[in-house]
């Protein structure tokens, strides 16, 4: 090689991705290492959510900062990121989630970021496909959804205009400190990061990062049928319940008119099939909310697998300890809407510098 790099990214999906983007444009020498082709596992199968979430204050910051970034970002995007300004719905589905539609606006009118509450009849006219009757709901206009392999590739393509080098179907045996192995290959360099998913534990043993399963479905083209992401209000009660498996409602709309339909959690280990009857419970989910759903065409289900912490915060830093490899993992279903946000903290901290974010939640040796 003409060169040591800085930083081995190990990972291609929008994390390793935005790693990259964010370093390269630091001025740091990068490689990306990845079995596959970019985006092409954990990335591929997502939904493109860029959303603020509010499952405890270290969440609500991250995937606030976040957007942020990925707003400062938009013009520069190109259309195969797919971009769409929708704004969030999240559905009070009875007269006792109004308290949570209002204390929810609270927490995000403390964080900075705008919203509205909705009565029934704003609701309905805003989305007319939803059951009747509406409680109401609570409107977050700044949320957008992306293509995420769009997102993921457009931010390698800035990092290799910078110098960065993908190393893509390469099979890596073994990662530490300062060097990556990949069969009679060695890339070694200043430091690595392991950026691989729900396989990051695979190459770091002992790592907190277990794979969580989620099905989605994707319907035909039908322009008009759906407005803005529509989520349940208890979605993240029981989406993010780590001990047992769970549907939620949650409705994406898509540029091209398709519908992407979710979700699922499920500790399923590495079985990768479809799940038949959670992927019954997960739809009549949706139609409970949106009864049109149920004459609509599917074009495709599928599966992918996220990477869970047990706290559901991600992992960012050097571990097992301070001479180990970088972590950049952990993000369960958040890497869309965080992987910026990651980024950016893990190369202030790799330049050490105070990240505009209070790092601590998110130390990669805090388990």
């Amino acid at each position: 090689m003409d060169r040591s790099p800085d930083v081995v990214i190990v990972g291609a999906g929008i994390v390793g991705a935005a790693a990259a983007h964010v370093l390269t444009a630091e001025g740091l020498a990068v490689d990306v290492v990845d079995r596959g082709a970019p985006a092409s596992g954990v990335t591929g199968a997502g939904m493109g959510h860029i959303v603020v979430m509010d499952d405890s204050p270290a969440q609500l910051q991250l995937t606030a900062y976040s957007r942020r970034l990925l707003d400062e970002l938009a013009p520069e995007l190109s259309a195969s990121c797919e971009l769409s300004r929708c704004g969030t719905l999240w559905i009070a589905s009875g007269e006792a989630e109004l308290e949570a539609v209002e204390a929810k606006q609270g927490a995000y009118a403390e964080a900075g970021i705008a919203s509205e509450v909705l009565d029934g009849d704003d609701v309905a006219r805003l989305e007319p496909e939803l059951r009747r009757p509406l409680f109401g709901a609570l409107r977050v206009p700044g949320d957008t959804v992306v293509y995420p392999p769009g997102l993921a590739r457009w931010f390698l393509d800035r990092a290799v205009e910078r110098g960065a080098r993908l190393h893509l179907g390469t099979e890596i045996d073994s990662l530490g400190p300062r060097e990556v192995r990949a069969g009679t290959t060695t890339i070694s360099a200043g430091a690595v990061v392991n950026a691989a998913g729900p396989w990051s534990g695979r190459l770091s043993p002992g790592l907190p990062v277990t794979p969580r399963k989620g099905h989605l479905l994707i319907t035909g083209r039908y322009s008009g049928f759906c407005r803005h992401q529509l989520v349940e209000l208890g979605y993240l009660a029981s989406a993010h319940d780590l001990s047992q498996d769970s549907v939620a409602f949650n409705l994406q709309p898509r540029p091209t008119g398709q519908i992407i339909i979710g979700s699922s959690r499920q500790a399923a280990g590495w079985d990768g099939a479809i799940d038949r009857s959670v992927l019954q419970k997960m739809v009549a989910r949706a139609v409970e909310f949106v009864p049109g759903l149920a004459g609509l065409d599917v074009v495709r289900t599928w599966t992918g697998f996220r990477p869970a912490t047990p706290d559901k915060l991600p992992l960012i830093g050097p571990w097992p300890d301070e001479d180990g490899p970088w972590i950049l993992s952990g993000h369960e279903g958040l890497g869309i809407a965080t992987a910026l946000g990651t980024a950016q903290i893990l190369a202030d901290l790799m330049l050490e510098r105070r990240p505009e974010l209070d790092p601590a939640p998110f130390r990669a040796a805090r388990a």
